[in-house]
């Protein structure tokens, strides 16, 4: 089995800190998530500032990568999100070749979040499909509030699959069933993947987990034994929800790469050159990463050096 993790921790997870990432720490962050082997990674945000000014510059980011010979020699996957035509012409111009949109199942999120139906946010996705598949890009498709709503609760199964039909039919190569608000168990991602067997292959599926309530590694093993073999994450543990009050964040790539590990997959990717690009931006956002694998392996490196720093501290003449 080959299982692929998309790096979103440049987009998904910077987009929620309370202040913007210089552009130059967004850029040596994602070259650093590559370095680690990480080979499918979203960059940035063809939004508007205003609504999430994180996300300002993503033009100049994703320019600076796309035009790196040292990603496309390793061939790495540098996508963006796009809400709109408007989006999607931006990300071109910065030489983007893969795109998302992300409709939602829940009615009531979608008016909240896009300020639209279900329906005219499929119609939108729909026209960046459409347009993005002409130019030759590839697009990928969220479908936010797949496993539970902030408003509405519990989403059926019928109105997330839905959802994830359309967007297949509309030429998504991909659609990452979401749980927006970290509510997901493994009974009901188990659940939701044998009932949708028919409509929804595996092989088109990715799973997009957060780890409000620790659940989130649990739940990629229940899709594992179901055949999803695509998984995202974001590096550190960065991200979370706004509509999630104490969510901790994004499923972390540290912890579900320590995982695979264990399960003998995803051997390409460097666990260790992981913590250290997690390393490079903790820093900048100024509070520690939740990764658990993350926050391990810097207390045992600092244990390293003290213990190293000791050993090589000169020893003390008692005749002084």
């Amino acid at each position: 089995m080959t299982v692929t993790v998309v790096e979103l921790a440049p987009r998904d997870g910077l987009q929620n800190e309370p202040v913007p990432i210089a552009l130059a720490h967004r850029v040596a962050f994602v070259r650093a998530l590559a370095a680690a082997g990480l080979t499918r990674i979203e960059a940035g945000a063809f939004v508007h500032p205003v609504q999430v000014p994180q996300m300002a510059g993503s033009d100049a980011v994703c320019a600076a990568l796309t035009a790196d010979p040292s990603l496309a020699a390793a061939e790495v996957r540098i996508s963006a999100l796009v809400p709109n035509l408007r989006g999607l012409e931006r990300a071109r111009a910065a030489g983007v070749r893969e795109v998302a949109v992300f409709p939602a199942a829940s009615e009531t999120f979608s008016r909240r979040n896009l300020n639209q139906s279900v329906d005219e946010a499929l119609a939108s996705a729909g026209q960046v499909c459409r347009a993005a598949i002409a130019e030759g890009m590839r697009v990928r498709g969220y479908v936010s509030t797949a496993f539970g709503c902030p408003y509405e609760g519990a989403i059926a199964v019928s109105a997330v699959a839905r959802v994830c039909e359309a967007l297949l039919a509309q030429g998504a190569f991909e659609v990452a069933v979401s749980d927006t608000i970290g509510v997901a168990h493994p009974g009901q991602v188990r659940a939701f993947l044998r009932d949708t067997a028919a409509v929804l292959p595996a092989s088109r599926l990715a799973l997009h987990f957060h780890d409000t309530r620790g659940t989130a590694l649990a739940n990629v093993l229940a899709a594992l034994d179901e055949g999803i073999t695509t998984f995202d994450a974001c590096a550190g543990g960065l991200g979370g929800c706004p509509f999630a009050p104490g969510a901790l964040g994004n499923l972390a790539t540290e912890d579900l790469v320590y995982m695979l590990h264990g399960l003998g997959l995803a051997r390409e990717v460097d666990l260790d050159a992981v913590v250290a690009a997690s390393a490079l931006i903790e820093p900048a956002v100024e509070h520690a990463l939740p990764s658990r694998y993350y926050r391990a392996a810097r207390a045992t490196q600092a244990r390293e050096a003290a213990v190293r720093a000791a050993v090589e501290m000169p020893a003390h003449d008692p005749r002084h």
